[in-house]
């Protein structure tokens, strides 16, 4: 199969497929849309959204408007009243919300609960903790990781999109992004599985935080690029935008006791999908990824609607893309 082959087998085979957009040796080599989309138009990644948090925290880090990944959860929310015989959440650290090591009480992400609530961010950090204590178990959460916006906003004063906007986005050649407000149960769900092209948007709760599981929306070109940034170790056309010691903190792998993920480690909300190669991904449902590999200096970012039967695209992207691009 060549590069003129693609089209057809993504309208054959991964029909929810938006746009693909790879890099190799720093250059665009494939650039290609699908259903309707433009280049510059725009899908929710789902929880792709998840690694480009991590990225603000390294870069609140590098500023020093954090401490580190080990400063307590709870000192950053001296106003949160602490549930009564709850002592586990004064242990909780921000390593463990970024490597899903968090305890928390309950099966599952409290969607309702957090997303009805009038303080997402409080309300995340009443399922935190738990009887078990601190157990360094992997448990994957989404919604709960609501509790990193409100450490950011807490920590430097900003906004999730404008913290991202002035760090991340801009400096990249993102375009800015503006909050996403959902005004009812319906419109929140219409978000998430509308086939239809959105802008430059980030979903955000009642207090204009946005969403750190999910909700950012994004195009194929600009995920790349965030791609590209990771696999320059942060350096982007020359200017460092966050730290080499983040990047490789945050790709370091950690087991995932886990039969799901298909054996894939995790590192700083990145999964780790080749650790003998130092091959990773931002993966979100439906098959948004932004793959990083860096032995054969290759990026792909992969954009796609909602289709929950898509968890990832690796095999898609190591078993068609890379052979075409090499």
């Amino acid at each position: 199969m060549n590069i003129q082959d693609i089209d057809a087998y993504v309208r054959e085979k991964e029909p929810n497929i938006c746009q693909i957009c790879a890099w190799k040796d720093g250059k665009e080599v494939l650039s290609k849309e699908w259903n309707g989309y433009k280049k510059n138009d725009c899908t929710h990644i789902m929880s792709a959204t998840k690694s480009i948090v991590a990225l603000l925290f390294g870069i609140a880090i590098d500023r020093n408007m954090i401490t580190s990944v080990d400063e307590k959860v709870i000192s950053f929310f001296p106003d949160y009243v602490v549930k009564r015989g709850e002592k586990t959440i004064y242990d909780v650290t921000i390593r463990h919300l970024l490597t899903m090591r968090a305890p928390y009480k309950g099966k599952g992400d409290p969607w309702s609960k957090v997303c009805a609530s009038e303080n997402w961010t409080f309300s995340s950090l009443d399922f935190l903790g738990g009887r078990k204590g601190m157990t360094d178990t992997f448990d994957y959460r989404t919604v709960c990781l609501h509790i990193l916006s409100g450490i950011l906003w807490k920590a430097t004063g900003m906004k999730t999109v404008d913290f991202a906007n002035a760090y991340l986005f801009s400096p990249l050649g993102i375009p800015e992004h503006e909050n996403f407000f959902a005004k009812s149960a319906e419109e929140h769900k219409q978000f998430t599985v509308s086939k239809t092209p959105k802008g430059n948007i980030w979903f955000a709760d009642p207090d204009g935080l946005g969403t750190p599981g999910y909700g950012l929306c994004m195009s194929a070109a600009d995920m790349v690029k965030i791609g590209q940034l990771c696999l320059d170790k942060g350096i982007w056309e020359g200017k460092r935008i966050v730290s080499e010691e983040w990047i490789d903190k945050m790709i370091e792998p950690r087991a995932v006791e886990s039969k799901y993920f298909r054996g894939m480690q995790y590192g700083y909300l990145w999964w780790i999908i080749h650790p003998e190669k130092n091959i990773y991904a931002a993966i979100g449902n439906s098959g948004n990824v932004i793959y990083v590999n860096p032995e054969e200096n290759i990026v792909v970012a992969v954009s796609s609607y909602f289709k929950p039967t898509v968890f990832d695209r690796v095999d898609f992207i190591e078993e068609i893309l890379l052979p075409c691009l090499r």
